[in-house]
Formats: C-alpha cells, structure tokens, sequence
C-alpha cells in the first residue's frame, strides 16, 4: 500500500466539537436542542484552542469536553454517550473498523520500534498489532491524511486503519508506552554491576544495592505507570514476580491472574526498592518476609495498597493488593445479596449482642462484606472496634487495632483489652485459636455484638470448627446468631451475552434434568472489547445463610455434626451455596464453568 492509496477519497478534516454533536445528532443520540449547545461550547473550545497553540500549549480534547457536558440519550436506547460511542460513530463515518484496545494484549516493544511517543501523542494514534505482515494502526481522527501519510512514509509498511477511542489510545501513550519507556531508560541507567546474590541457581551481573538510587525518575515513573494501570484496570491484586531471566508483572483481575509485562532482572529489583521505600520497608533486608503500607489518590479518592514481600529463589516476590474505598466499603444491597438473605442479614447485625460469622476460604470476599456491613451500623452514637491482621484498609468510622505478634499484640491479648475500652460493636479478623474463640464467646455474653470469620467450606461446619476450638456447645447455641458461608463469581458481561444450551453430562453435573425433547439454556458471554473478550465483567457474591432458631440450637445442644445441622437448615429454608450459585446460572447472571468452578461440583 502506498503513501497515496492508504488515505485516498478521504478529505482531511479536524476533528472538532461540532462534527462530533453531527454524528451525535444524525444517530439519533442528541436532539436539536442539544446540538445548538454543542455546537455554542465548540465555538467557545476553538478560542481556547487557538491560545493554547498561541503559548504553545497542549490544545483541549474536544472528547472531554463534550463528556463534561453529561448528555443524556434522546434515543432512550440505553447507550452511554462516552468516547467509546464516539469512536464508533467516527469509525462508521469513515468507512473504517472501530478497534477496542486491550492493554494487556499489546506488544509494547512493537510499539516503540514502530512509533515515537512525540509522534503518537501529537497525532493521537499508535501502532497495536501486526497481522499478516501488516500493521494495525489505531487512530482518533482518520481523516488527518497529512499524519497518516506521514506515518506510512516513516514506517514503510502496509498499514490498515482501525478507529480508537481517545482514552484508550492515550492511555496506552501514557501507561503502556511510559512504563516500558521508563523501564528502558532505568536498565541503561542503571548499567553494569556487581553480583545478584538473591538468585540461587546463577550470577547475575548487577550494581549493588547501595548503588541502585531507588528515587531515580524513570523508576519513579515505571512505578507510578504500574499502580495508574493497575487501577484503570480493575485489577485487585498487582504480583511481581522474580524469574530465572525477567521479572513477571501480573494483575488480577475478576479473581484471575493476567500477565501484563515482563521486565529485567536489573530494573526489577530497583522498582521493587522503590516499592519497598514508599511503604516503608526495610529496603536491605531480602531475607525475611516484611508488610507494609502505601496510601494513594485517584481521580480524587484515596486508595490504599497493602504491600508484602517473600523471599524466593530468584529474588523477592512483591504483592499488592489494592483497596478502593468504592470495593471495599459498599452498600449490603450491592453485595450480590437476594431479597430475603439481605432483610436476615440485616436482621443479624441489629442485634444488641451476639457473634456473627463469615466464612469461605481467601479471596471470598469476607472482607467486604465484614466492611459494609460495619459501614452501615457506624455512628457516632456507636462505639466500633476492630482487630485484623493486617487492617485492610484505614477508616476514620471505626477503631482499628492491628495484630503485632513480635510485642504481644495477638487476636487474645487485644479482645482482652478492647473489651476494657466499652465497645459496642467489635470485629475480630479471624477466629484462629482456642483463647481467640473464648475470648469471643466472652464478649457476645456480656452484651457486645462481635463479627468475625472463619475458614471453613459451609455454613453448617463453622458450628462443629468452634467445638473443636473447644467451645461448650451451649455456649454456641446461647450466642451465635448465625454464619454466612460466601464465594464470589464472575458476572457474564452484559455486552456480549448470549444464549447456551446445556449438554446432557453438563446437565448431569448440576443435576439438572431437562423434559424430553427439550435443552436447558444457559447464558454465557461471547467475548468482547468491554470484557477483553473474557466473557466477565465484575463479580457478585453467592451465599449460604445459616440461621440459628431453635430447631438449629437443639442440635447444637446434642453436640449434632455439621451434616444434620446443614440438613434441618436446609429443611427449614436455607438456601446452600451450590442452589445459590444455581440460581444466578438460572438468571443469566452467572455461567456454568464459573458454578463449577466456585462450587466444585
């Protein structure tokens, strides 16, 4: 393809305001009345923009403007009027495919080698793929000609055209293309050196530690490019991960892991100092495990990460965990809760006193739920106190003491204490031990309503756990109210769901029976830009509520196992995990691998 057919019957045009409000407007999406206001706001953006060229400064996105306006859909058709519609409109107007990028997909080095950051920021476009020996081009405006023929010049390639979001093609400028320019620049700084002692199995050629400056800018940058990407992708979880020959960066996302760079060992260990230093670790000591803290702002909101650190055969792996106010401190009605479970629930935790426990293994989603439900209980009036290891996440409502073993704080020696201080409310992170348990049961009979967890697979197995901590069973039946087992599911993105049927065996995993002739049918997502074509978007919470009446205490009483505690529960209304997990398939709100997967079945 040449300079001259690649933008040839395409007149160059500027992307303004005022074009957008047209394809808006012809779509059906914004009405006459708000055209005349786009259009009113262009005329204003244009001034501006002619200043800004005049001070040589960066001119106004006509993009953000028009999303500042909050228009909403005169076609009642539900779609969100953002960047990404637009893109979409501008692709059809062009003739050309309208391209979602998928960060985590991207060849960052192919990027660099075939554009310079300069060159893709002024133009707002950057190569994302090569396919067939031809180069993907994403780009805001296809109707700059000038920059496009330019390009094709430059790279002296066959190149096709793709429409992109002006988000998303920024933000691989910006979080992408920088984090591996800045990792670039940090391995050529950082240059030749002494020996890597913290790989057991080669030498490494490496500066020592007192010679890597951890506040060097690029490593400074690369960080700082982690945790935006990090949080512009929903991720929870960050893993650095040391490897013979490269450092492995992966996010979860949805409760999956997904590989996002690789970097060398030699910058690794500088952002992993850099790290170290923010949360205020010791950044000599390699050799032991260590915890720490960083505290951050996005778009306003502070978000918290709790950061650790093991020792491995290839260096220290480095995991944070991420902890957005707007996850971790939810409404209970948001929590993936049905009608009837949310008003029990609720029940539970207005009571004066009593023990209520979560369960489920790490990464249920206790946590939250602990959280919200303390968040909707705090007041002034109300004196809440918890102890965790670690506090997962500072807030101002609630008294927060953390366990420190090395001075004699343990879950035993701060209830003791707490319990002195006139609690109301008190949240135990964890029910570990025989005194912890005591202590617990202790606090529910003198008057206090405590919250706490345990891990166990059901509902019903938390009653005997207790027994076998050494707790009288009549101590349990006079004081726990109830237990909650939970797991979360990945939620079927709601872009791309479509229609299933069940297989006969898949039918007969969940035990299900369709009639005669008939197929059960299923949702399941296809895979699209929105979910980068994983099928989920988000996660709800299933749930096994364990009320204790007086039928459940009677077996408690008789020292019953968990298995007819589960089977009267169940006969007296109690909806297990695996028919909570059946109903969300049922609803389309969830799949059936995620039921299999969740409930083991």
């Amino acid at each position: 393809m040449t300079a001259t057919t690649l933008t040839a019957g395409r007149k160059s045009r500027e992307v303004t305001l005022s074009y957008l409000g047209e394809l808006l407007q012809n779509a059906g999406f914004i009405d006459e009345k708000q055209k005349v206001e786009v259009d009113n706001l262009d005329r204003q953006l244009r001034a501006q923009s002619r200043s800004a060229r005049a001070r040589g400064e960066e001119e106004a996105s006509p993009f953000k403007a028009l999303m500042g306006m909050n228009l909403t859909d005169a076609s009642s058709s539900g779609m969100r009027i953002d960047d990404f519609l637009l893109a979409r409109l501008i692709a059809e107007d062009a003739s050309l495919k309208f391209f979602k990028i998928d960060p985590l997909k991207l060849d960052v080095e192919m990027i660099e080698s075939k554009i310079s950051r300069p060159f893709a920021k002024k133009h707002r476009m950057t190569p994302v793929a090569v396919r067939d020996g031809k180069l993907i081009v994403s780009v805001v405006n296809p109707f700059d000609t000038v920059a496009l023929d330019t390009y094709h010049q430059m790279v002296k390639q066959e190149i096709e055209i793709v429409v992109s979001s002006e988000s998303d093609i920024m933000g691989v400028i910006t979080e992408q293309y920088g984090f591996r320019a800045s990792v670039t620049k940090a391995g050529r700084d950082l240059g030749r050196g002494a020996i890597d002692l913290s790989n057991l199995e080669q030498y490494v050629k490496l500066k020592s530690g007192n010679e890597i400056e951890t506040s060097d800018a690029h490593i400074v940058n690369a960080v700082d490019f982690l945790l935006q990407h990090a949080y512009d992708s929903r991720a929870s979880d960050i893993h650095i991960e040391p490897k013979r020959e490269a450092a492995m960066i992966r996010f979860r996302i949805d409760g999956v892991l997904h590989e996002i760079q690789r970097v060398p060992k030699l910058v690794n260990l500088a952002i992993t100092s850099r790290i170290k230093t923010m949360c205020r670790m010791d950044i000599a000591e390699r050799r032991r495990p260590q915890d720490g803290r960083i505290k951050t702002e996005r778009e306003g909101k502070e978000v918290e990460l709790r950061v650790s650190t093991l020792p491995t055969a290839f260096g220290e792996k480095l995991v944070m965990r991420i902890f957005d106010p707007d996850v971790l401190l939810r409404d209970l009605s948001g929590l993936g809760f049905y009608e009837d479970e949310l008003h029990m629930f609720g029940e539970w935790i207005k009571r004066p006193h009593g023990i209520i426990l979560v369960t489920g293994p790490t990464g249920s989603g206790k946590t939250v739920t602990l959280y919200s439900a303390l968040k909707s209980l705090a007041s002034p009036e109300i004196n809440i106190t918890t102890i965790e290891d670690p506090i997962e996440m500072v807030w101002d409502d609630f008294n927060q003491t953390s366990v420190q073993t090395k001075i004699g704080i343990t879950f035993p020696s701060a209830l003791r204490t707490i319990l002195r201080q006139d609690p109301d409310i008190i949240m135990v992170g964890e029910i570990r031990d025989e005194e912890t348990a005591q202590n617990a049961v202790q606090a529910a009979l003198t008057g206090h309503l405590v919250f706490s967890t345990l891990h166990t697979n059901d509902s019903a197995t938390s009653v005997t756990r207790l027994i076998d901590l050494g707790i009288q069973p009549f101590l349990i039946s006079s004081t726990l109210v109830g237990a909650m087992a939970q797991r979360l599911v990945r939620r079927i993105c709601e872009d791309c769901k479509r229609n299933r049927p069940l297989s006969v065996e898949e039918a007969g995993m969940l035990n299900l029976q369709a009639p005669p002739g008939k197929r059960i049918i299923v949702k399941e997502g296809a895979g699209c830009i929105r979910c980068r074509n994983t099928g989920y978007f988000g996660r709800t919470g299933i749930f096994e509520i364990l009320q204790i009446d007086n039928a459940i205490r009677d077996l408690i009483d008789r020292s019953e196992d968990f298995l007819k505690i589960k089977e009267m529960a169940v006969k007296r209304g109690m909806r297990t995990l695996r028919q909570s997990a059946l109903r969300k398939l049922a609803e389309g709100v969830t799949s059936f691998e995620e039921v299999v997967r969740v409930t083991g079945i």
